[in-house]
């Protein structure tokens, strides 16, 4: 799992990188390519931590990527760093402009790019199944002969693949050729001091079915400075509950489908992060591939039944709260388990 981080330059992308992965992504050693984590902000979390009082505290954590890409050749960078990514945090400058309709211009100006990109590969892989005799077409070559035009369409029209409504099995099929344009997007737009809503505004006109939140980067980079006390009070001061950057990094989370459960002890507390509609088998595996193999059963307790009966499993037990899942239980977010498992 791994999101990109696009936008043009002076858009603010490398200082929200810094901001969430705490990594000055140009200050290390000059490098094209900068990959951090961020910590997915989550109270259950927290909550656990406190109750547990763990040698080990490990939270879900999201893999960002800033491309430093300058000069001719920039597309290329991001090209070759970005064509494993999942999905992309795209920034867009909100805050040296007034009207929203620059906004909106400097957003599309990136989009084109993308939409172009993939508009290349789909003519160029048509031409060369044009060229090719019907009796050497293979079965893939078939069915991408299929497809293809129809993403050619929506390519022509100026529109992200994104928004074709593509089956995961036709987005499955279609994963060698890494389009740009079919991965989720989450837009932000990076704000000046006081006006907030000029993101509202841009996804009104704009993007109404593509997630898009506001951030001011100069403002969440001095609370990003701080220490946990001194946020409250800042955030407090602003009337605000918690940091923007922590709602982004939420977002890109869920972008990509993403959930995590728990696992408890006084070694350690932990979240583990899978596909959402994972089953019981595949989301211990995340812990061992032993863990799947030799799968007997997942002891569960939801978080929310969890801390309804005193954050203990005793209670919960006690309520009939603490469940015992087979191989098709489809693990849920928030989910505290302890797997029997044997090899």
């Amino acid at each position: 799992m791994e999101i990109g981080i696009l936008g043009l330059p002076l858009s603010g992308k490398s200082t929200l990188f810094e901001i969430m992965t705490a990594l000055r992504s140009r200050d290390v050693h000059g490098e094209v390519c900068v990959r951090g984590q961020a910590t997915v902000p989550d109270e259950r979390f927290e909550h656990l931590v406190k109750i547990f009082q763990p040698l080990k505290v490990s939270p879900a954590k999201v893999p960002f990527v800033d491309v430093n890409a300058v000069g001719e050749r920039a597309w290329d960078a991001l090209r070759q760093n970005l064509s494993g990514a999942d999905g992309f945090v795209q920034v867009v400058d909100g805050f040296s402009v007034d009207r929203v309709e620059e906004v909106i211009k400097r957003y599309q100006q990136m989009e084109d790019e993308l939409i172009i990109s993939d508009l290349q590969i789909v003519e160029n892989r048509l031409e060369r199944i044009e060229k090719t005799s019907k009796k050497g077409l293979s079965p893939q070559d078939v069915a991408q002969a299929q497809i293809l035009p129809l993403l050619k369409e929506q390519l022509d029209r100026g529109k992200p693949l994104r928004e074709l409504g593509l089956t995961a099995e036709e987005v499955h099929s279609l994963r060698s050729f890494s389009f740009w344009s079919i991965r989720p997007e989450l837009v932000v737009v990076n704000t000046a001091e006081g006006n907030p809503g000029m993101a509202d505004a841009f996804k009104e006109l704009v993007a109404p079915q593509t997630p898009v939140l506001g951030i001011c980067c100069l403002t969440e980079a001095e609370l990003a400075g701080l220490s946990r006390e001194e946020q409250k009070e800042f955030l407090a001061d602003l009337g605000i509950e918690e940091p923007a950057f922590g709602r982004i990094i939420r977002a890109a989370f869920s972008l990509l489908g993403r959930i995590a459960y728990f696992t408890c002890g006084a070694d350690e507390v932990k979240s583990w992060v899978i596909p959402a509609c994972s089953k019981a088998p595949k989301a211990a595996a995340a812990i061992h591939k032993d863990f799947e193999r030799g799968f007997i059963k997942a002891e569960v307790v939801s978080y929310a039944d969890f801390q309804l009966f005193g954050s203990a499993f005793a209670a919960a037990k006690a309520a009939g709260k603490m469940r015992l899942e087979g191989k098709e239980y489809i693990v849920q977010d928030g989910d505290i388990i302890t797997f029997r498992f044997n090899v």
